[in-house]
């Protein structure tokens, strides 16, 4: 026995694997705030980046577009050129950098904008290590940052495959996303087969483009990376995982041939559940935070590479630094105090574990079947088959929550509480973006078209055209448009002159009813009652002023008011004011409800009750939903709003009722 301590006290430690990428999900103000905000984050021991890019960012707007007004900045960075791309990563070495970006239907431009400051720093291109989100499918089903028709962007993600593959081989090309799936409602099966779907799509579009030889396409597979999501039923969570293993390395295997064990790896990211934290309790979620992480960490066989995890004030607003430090320290804590890294993979072997494991990836296979028989994942986003069934998945999780079949504590269950001292500090616990911020940045970007060479710059647009039209690759063009001082508004504006823009199908009008279901019986009973008052249905616009793509809860909203027996106007997302007061004032409505997610509400909602007044009908009653701070609802009532809704406000049937009062109200009837 002495012997062996003595050993284990020369052999030192035990031997570790080495850790995930500790990340966290940043970027606000301006470039230069973020580029202090990563500085920070890195001296604490964050292991790579994660840029989070705002809203106009995102959707292809300059700062100064009228659909960016309010939304610069808010939940992430503004990149409008390349100074504000030098800006972000002001002393940041790429060459030694992993860089993980959020971004999508713009990701190329954002890529050609990365790779142009790299070679600025005499970076070596090909050993830039890191991923663009470049996922545009599941923009249309749950996010919304999308701009141009399925086909054109299935031809830009090809692009950056083809491309990086060639010039970049450590970068990952598209990180197919089924994180924001499951913030949409999906089920764990929806969120294997509609990702999976999703980059069956990507690699038969990629071997259909030519780009990349049949003798490389096997390689190319290698580089393909996923982004996931993990809830608070860390068990099933971490099977799902498990079934993603096994399902992509059989798809790899069989549909496309790839021999090479290596290149068949399920390789992913994770930020953990956002959806279910909670306003409520906030002080809850860091329990949440912890669990969900254990899903995606615990299992060798399925370990994530990176992890960037939510702040447990995220339900209530912003985070500020020191909330992400401690979600940062969360990570470290298991990775360097707990054994974790020490074991192999403790589930193996396990029969609950392998028999849930199997139940999934045969769930999963008949829902790939159904959606190769309609002609695959593009298909099945035009004809809606994927947005509604997320639609009337969330619409089942919301109603369980209602009715306290799935319990949410602090929401549905033990919701007694002490005040929570972690919100009672003078910001309210949470970081709040100067409004000067975007005054700024305007400001900037309109020096920046001044300072530079508008020959050159229209030459370059040309360029990037012509490239789009003849169906060549666009990032050699969009990497020469960047270093020619293009802004992200004019780099979207002429591919949306030759691709064209789009409106997916919103999954709300052929939903499935809820007419059966009693939640909803005293709102059916309090409509039809008015209804009959009025001599007339009640009509109600459910409407999505500015970029911010989080559909979920006006969906749900427009569900549950039209299952009520109202009529709804629910045109989907991206509307300007002027388009909310036009659609109310044609469709003669009794009530505008708006959902704004992104922090712009004060302006927004503003600007919508400003202009109702303008044109005539200023006494329509005007509600809000979103994650708006109490100080914040002062605003929006003195501002003409009748009601303020957030996260706590869950009972649909009482916002339908809440919605009939005010109606009749306006219509002064008894």
């Amino acid at each position: 026995m002495a012997k062996d301590k003595t050993e284990a006290v020369k052999s030192g430690a035990p031997k570790k694997d080495r850790p995930w990428l500790f990340r966290t999900y940043s970027g606000h103000s301006s470039a230069k705030a973020s580029n202090e905000l990563y500085k920070t984050n890195l001296a604490r021991g964050q292991t790579g980046l994660s840029v989070a890019f705002d809203l106009p960012t995102q959707t292809g707007y300059d700062s100064d577009h009228v659909l960016a007004r309010g939304e610069v900045g808010k939940v992430g960075v503004p990149i409008c050129h390349l100074g504000d791309m030098r800006t972000l990563f002001d002393d940041i070495p790429l060459e030694k950098m992993n860089t993980s970006m959020t971004i999508n239907a713009t990701s190329a431009w954002l890529l050609a904008l990365y790779v142009a400051v790299a070679e600025e720093q005499g970076a070596d291109v090909t050993a830039l290590q890191g991923t663009v989100q470049n996922d545009i499918i599941k923009e249309y089903l749950s996010r919304g940052t999308y701009i141009f028709p399925p086909k054109p962007s299935m031809k830009l993600i090809t692009d950056v495959v083809s491309y990086t593959y060639q010039q970049m081989p450590k970068w990952n090309p598209t990180n197919v996303c089924s994180y924001h799936l499951q913030e949409a409602g999906a089920t764990p099966v929806q969120e294997l087969s509609f990702a999976l779907a999703t980059a069956i799509a990507v690699l038969d579009a990629v071997k259909e483009g030519g780009q990349i030889s049949a003798e490389d396409f096997p390689a190319a597979t290698g580089r393909i990376s996923f982004f996931v999501n993990a809830g608070i039923r860390f068990i099933t969570e971490m099977c799902k995982m498990r079934a993603f293993v096994d399902l992509w390395d059989e798809i790899l295997r069989d549909r496309y041939g790839v021999e090479d064990e290596k290149f068949r790896r399920f390789r992913y990211g994770v930020q953990v559940n956002s959806l279910g934290l909670t306003e409520q309790q906030p002080e809850n979620n860091v329990y949440r935070i912890l669990l969900e992480m254990l899903a995606v960490v615990l299992s060798k066989k399925a370990r994530a590479r990176a992890v960037q995890l939510p702040a447990w004030n995220e339900a209530l607003g912003l985070p500020r630094p020191w909330d992400q430090q401690w979600s940062l320290r969360l990570q470290q804590i298991v990775a360097f105090e707990t054994d974790l890294l020490e074991f192999g993979d403790i589930f193996e072997g396990s029969v609950e574990i392998d028999r849930k494991v199997e139940e999934l990836k045969e769930a999963a296979r008949e829902e790939l079947k159904l959606i190769e028989e309609m002609g695959g994942a593009i298909a099945a986003v035009d004809t809606g088959y994927l947005k509604e069934s997320l639609v009337n998945s969330n619409t089942n999780r919301v109603q369980a929550v209602i009715a306290g079949d799935l319990p949410v504590i602090g929401v549905n269950k033990f919701t007694e509480s002490t005040p929570s001292p972690l919100t009672q500090e003078a910001d309210g616990g949470i970081m709040t973006v100067d409004p000067a911020a975007e005054a700024e940045q305007i400001e900037r970007l309109q020096a920046w078209r001044a300072s530079r060479d508008e020959t050159v710059v229209k030459k370059a647009l040309e360029a990037l055209a012509k490239a789009a039209k003849e169906g060549r690759n666009i990032m050699p063009s969009s990497i020469a448009a960047a270093k020619a001082g293009v802004t992200t508004g004019e780099w979207s504006e002429a591919l949306r002159q030759v691709y064209g823009e789009y409106r997916a199908p919103t999954g709300v009008s052929s939903a499935v009813s809820n007419a059966e279901n009693d939640i909803l019986e005293p709102a059916r009973e309090k409509v039809a009652t008015a209804a009959q008052a009025l001599g007339r249905p009640l009509k109600v616009l459910v409407g999505k002023p500015g970029l911010d793509g989080h559909s979920n809860g006006a969906e749900q909203i427009a569900v549950a008011a039209r299952d009520s027996g109202m009529q709804v106007v629910y045109e989907g997302i991206r509307l300007t004011p002027d388009q909310i007061v036009n659609a109310a004032r044609n469709g003669t409505v009794d009530l505008v409800g708006l959902s704004i997610l992104s922090g712009s509400h004060v302006p927004l909602a503003t600007e919508v009750c400003e202009k109702l007044r303008a044109a005539g009908i200023g006494n329509i009653p005007v509600v809000v939903g979103g994650i708006i701070p109490p100080e914040d609802a002062d605003k929006l009532r003195k501002a003409g709003v009748s009601a303020i809704y957030t996260p706590k406000d869950f009972d649909m049937a009482g916002i339908v009722i809440d919605m009939v009062d005010m109606i009749m109200k306006y219509e002064d009837v008894a």
